[in-house]
């Protein structure tokens, strides 16, 4: 079993958790978040983390933080010399979403794969089509029932 740790600048971390919980709410207690104010330290995050991780101590770890170098991720990246812990940077909602829905009982590895998979393929360039001026035609262009083509 793997325990989803979100660290990122106050209040994403929790409003994360919330959006994990609307749409997979059998895998809350899987799921903890960890705020970091904009004064803490790498190292104060570290120790937040440590402990929270603590409570979960026979589950392996995947860390999503929000912004890779920003000290949420400074502080996951002290959590790395243990080998049951992974960290992704640039949480999203694809991500999180994709991770959860096959469930936290993978292989970590598999986690993070389908973690990055879910993050990328969710940001997409969406634009609005603009209206076509195609003529609207009848039902059925075949008036005289002989369903030939002219």
């Amino acid at each position: 079993m793997t325990t989803v740790l979100i660290i990122a600048h106050a209040p994403l971390a929790s409003a994360l958790r919330e959006v994990a919980q609307h749409a997979y709410p059998d895998c809350a207690a899987d799921v903890l978040a960890l705020d970091v104010p904009r004064d803490a330290s790498a190292e104060q995050v570290e120790a937040d983390a440590r402990a929270l991780i603590s409570q979960h101590s026979d589950a392996e770890t995947l860390v999503f933080t929000d912004v890779f170098g920003a000290t949420p991720c400074r502080g996951a990246t002290l959590l790395l010399g243990n080998p049951r812990v992974r960290l992704v940077a640039g949480v999203n909602v694809p991500m999180l979403w994709r991770t959860l829905c096959y469930g936290t009982r993978e292989p970590l590895d598999a986690l993070v794969a389908r973690a990055v998979a879910g993050a990328t393929q969710g940001v997409m360039h969406v634009t609005a089509s603009p209206p076509q001026n195609q003529a609207v035609r009848a039902s059925s262009d075949d008036q005289a029932g002989r369903h030939d083509q002219q």
